[in-house]
C-alpha cells in the first residue's frame, strides 16, 4: 500500500497539505495538548475533541473537501466512498463500509462522495467505475479497491491502512464518546408501523448480505418470493445477491482475458458482463451482452438474453440505461 500525491487542480491541491513529517508532528502535538488539558481539568472521561459515533461517517462535497478530508486526514485516516444513488453495487458496499468504520472506533473516518453531485472530484480521482474506495492519510492518497469485495478483504485492507497511518505518519485516530450521541426520542404508539408479513425475511436477507453470507441472502429472498412472487423488493434483492455470489470467487484478469479471446463465447461474455456491472460499468455490461446476442443463435442466444434481463433487474426498470439497452436488444432480436 503505497501513498501518492494527487493533483486536485480546480478543487483542492493535495500538495498544499502538510508533508508526512509535519502531519506526524502535528498529530503528536495535538494528542499531547489534549492530554495536558484533560489532566489540568481533572477529566476522567473522554479527552477533549471526542466525537459521537455518528461523526465517523460523513457526507462530503467539493466545497468542503479540503476541510472535511484533507485537514482531517492529519488526525485520522479518511476513507473515501465514491457512490451514486443509481448504483446497486454501491448500495451493497456502503452499509458494509459504514459498519466496519464504526467498528474501528475512531481509527478511521468514512467520507461518502456522491459522484453525480461531485463530477469534478470524480474526474480528479480518475474514477472509472463505482463503487470506488480510496483513503487519504496526512494528505496522501491511497487507492484501496474498486467494486464490491468480500468483507474479510475490506477488514484486512482497513487494518493495513491503520497500521500505515500509525507507523508511517504517527496518526492514531480520534477519540469516540458514545455518550455524546444523544438519546433518541422514544417512539410513540402512533409512530409505530405494523410490520409487513415478509419484513423479517427481508431483514434476514439484508443481515446476511452485510455479513457476506450471499447464499443465506439468496435463500431468504427466495423464501419471500415462494409465497409472494410479485414482491419487487425481494426480486431486486435476489438479483443483486445472485450477481454478487457469481462474481465472488472470479479472477477478474482471467475472466476479461477469456472474454477478449472469445467474443462469441456466451459463458465468457456473461462472466465479463457480471464483472462490468459489479464494477459500476453498467453500459459496458449491457452493451457487451447486446453485442453477444447479435453474434449468437439458438440456445446460446437465449442464454445471453436471459442473463441480460437478469441484469436489468439488478439496475431497475426505471433506469434510463435499462430502457436504452432494451431498445438495443429489440433491434438485435427483431
Amino acid at each position: 500500500m503505497q501513498p501518492r500525491n494527487m493533483s486536485m487542480s480546480g478543487v483542492v491541491d493535495l500538495a498544499a497539505v502538510k508533508a508526512a513529517g509535519e502531519a506526524k508532528a502535528k498529530a503528536e502535538q495535538a494528542r499531547a495538548e489534549a492530554a495536558k488539558r484533560a489532566g489540568e481539568a481533572g477529566e476522567a472521561g473522554p479527552s477533549v475533541g471526542a466525537v459521537p459515533p455518528s461523526a465517523l461517517v460523513i457526507d462530503v462535497d467539493e466545497a468542503g473537501f479540503e476541510r472535511d478530508v484533507l485537514q482531517l486526514s492529519a488526525e485520522v485516516p479518511v476513507v473515501l466512498d465514491f457512490w451514486a444513488e443509481w448504483c446497486q453495487p454501491c448500495k451493497q458496499l456502503s452499509p458494509l463500509l459504514e459498519r466496519l468504520i464504526t467498528e474501528a472506533d475512531g481509527r478511521l473516518v468514512l467520507a461518502k462522495i456522491d459522484v453525480d453531485a461531485n463530477q469534478m472530484l470524480m474526474q480528479q480521482f480518475q474514477i472509472q467505475g463505482i463503487p470506488a474506495v480510496f483513503a487519504v492519510v496526512a494528505g496522501q492518497v491511497l487507492p484501496l479497491f474498486q467494486g464490491v469485495v468480500p468483507e474479510q478483504q475490506i477488514r484486512e485492507t482497513f487494518a493495513q491502512l491503520v497500521q500505515v497511518a500509525e507507523e508511517r505518519f504517527g496518526i492514531i485516530g480520534i477519540e469516540v464518546d458514545p455518550a455524546a450521541e444523544g438519546a433518541a426520542p422514544a417512539a410513540s404508539a402512533a409512530d409505530e408501523i405494523p410490520a409487513g408479513p415478509y419484513d423479517a425475511l427481508l431483514e434476514a436477507a439484508v443481515v446476511a448480505l452485510d455479513a457476506g453470507d450471499l447464499g443465506g441472502a439468496v435463500q431468504a429472498y427466495k423464501n419471500v418470493l415462494a409465497d409472494d412472487p410479485g414482491n419487487t423488493e425481494a426480486a431486486l434483492g435476489l438479483a443483486q445477491a445472485e450477481l454478487l455470489a457469481r462474481v465472488q470467487h472470479m479472477n477478474p484478469q482471467a475472466v476479461r482475458a477469456a472474454a477478449a479471446e472469445n467474443p462469441r463465447d456466451p459463458a465468457a461474455q456473461i462472466a465479463a458482463a457480471d464483472l462490468d456491472l459489479v464494477g459500476g460499468h453498467v453500459e459496458d455490461a449491457f452493451g457487451r451482452l447486446v453485442d453477444t446476442v447479435r453474434v449468437t443463435f439458438g440456445e446460446d442466444r437465449d442464454v445471453v438474453r436471459l442473463r441480460l434481463l437478469e441484469l436489468f433487474e439488478v439496475i431497475g426498470a426505471d433506469d434510463p440505461r435499462v430502457s436504452a439497452a432494451r431498445t438495443a436488444l429489440a433491434r438485435v432480436l427483431f
